[in-house]
């Protein structure tokens, strides 16, 4: 079976879908991988690191297209490398397939058959395939690392001849992978965290890692496949009143929330960044979904009300190395699911399968 990994498409992208330690692995399990040229260099990894893996690295796309069986990629695939594949290919990409219609029925439109990593069942046994997980973890990380950037202050007590520097506060918004970490992040840098979910299940993870967690009395919601359920408007309006006197105090606020398949919910308005600490920042990671805060903007850093906002998008692709170290395993993790004696299963009542396979053989599934 010939595996494709192709240079990712999308502008400012540095990760790669497939490393060579995990080229190297597939090779070893019966799979033949090509590789774009150049598609690992932003990653740190050179086209020599394939060929010493055993891959063949290849210039000519074309070619690529007309030989491969699988293509494997970070990004939902374009328009014009969907139309170059030959029917009955295998993908494995992102899809974000319940809010990119247009995009599954081109996929099927050119009788491929489409797995999309962002919807791995958040279940035990597909922990190691998790994609979303593992970008997670690195961007929950990165969030409060860019956010201590843009900072005036430093994290951590510290006592010096001149006097004392008291601790930074940081809060953040949903305790979910990226929350968890970034929770953890903070405090071992040495800031005095708070941290609140509309899922009051959270509140025991976020104190085990130091935070402390701010209460909503009533209402609330549950997990959904990963994801936090929508709540009433009612129950958003409380967990404004519950937090804003932590958020009017904070020097970074980090918004994580999201609700699968839907814009993300507005958890800052204009009015309370109004009242927040002149100087203060926050790091709204939902800014791709429309962000958390009503004063985020896509891919700049602005200044509001005497609040910096950043509005950075893929946080994951700066840290590009682990990033893609992390996708490329949970790559492999599923293909040795999904591929049995060099073919695909098709088990389509598998759980996994169910849930991954959007466009099988030009139909759309899901």
């Amino acid at each position: 079976m010939k595996l494709v990994v192709l240079k990712e498409n999308r502008s400012g992208e540095k990760r790669v879908a497939i490393t060579p330690t995990v080229a190297k692995s597939l090779i070893a399990k019966g799979f033949e991988l090509m590789v774009e040229a150049g598609a690992g260099e932003a990653s740190a990894f050179q086209d020599k690191n394939y060929t010493d893996a055993g891959a063949t690295v290849v210039s000519d796309r074309n070619a690529l297209f007309h030989s491969g069986d699988v293509f494997v990629q970070i990004n939902p695939f374009s328009s014009d490398a969907i139309k170059s594949m030959k029917q009955g290919s295998v993908t494995l990409s992102l899809m974000y397939h319940r809010t990119n219609e247009s995009l599954v029925k081109e996929l099927a439109d050119a009788g491929v058959s489409s797995f999309s990593m962002d919807a791995i069942p958040r279940i035990s046994r597909a922990q190691s395939m998790d994609v979303l997980s593992s970008q997670s973890n690195l961007a929950g990380y990165k969030a409060v690392t860019l956010g201590a950037n843009e900072m005036t202050k430093i994290f951590p007590l510290m006592m010096t001849a001149a006097g004392t520097i008291t601790p930074s506060k940081v809060l953040i918004f949903g305790i979910g992978v990226a929350g968890l970490q970034a929770i953890a992040t903070a405090k071992r840098l040495g800031a005095v965290v708070e941290a609140t979910d509309v899922r009051p299940e959270t509140k025991e993870q976020a104190e085990s890692l130091g935070a402390k967690f701010i209460t909503v009395d009533s209402g609330g919601t549950k997990s959904e496949g990963g994801y936090a359920t929508e709540v009433t408007p009612e129950y958003l309006a409380k967990q404004k009143e519950a937090v804003n006197k932590s958020l009017f105090a904070a020097d970074l606020v980090i918004t994580t929330a999201l609700v699968m398949g839907r814009k993300a919910p507005i958890l800052i308005t204009e009015e309370q960044v109004k009242q927040m600490k002149y100087g203060s920042v926050i790091v709204d990671m939902a800014v791709e979904q429309g962000g958390n805060c009503e004063c985020s903007e896509l891919d700049k850093i602005v200044v509001k009300h005497g609040v910096k906002i950043i509005g950075t998008s893929n946080l994951p692709s700066t840290l590009a190395t682990n990033a893609s170290e992390l996708y490329a395993k949970n790559v492999f993790n599923l293909l040795m699911h999904l591929v049995e004696k060099d073919n695909f299963k098709w088990d389509m009542e598998e759980e996994i399968t169910k849930g991954t396979l959007i466009v099988h053989q030009g139909k759309i599934l899901s």
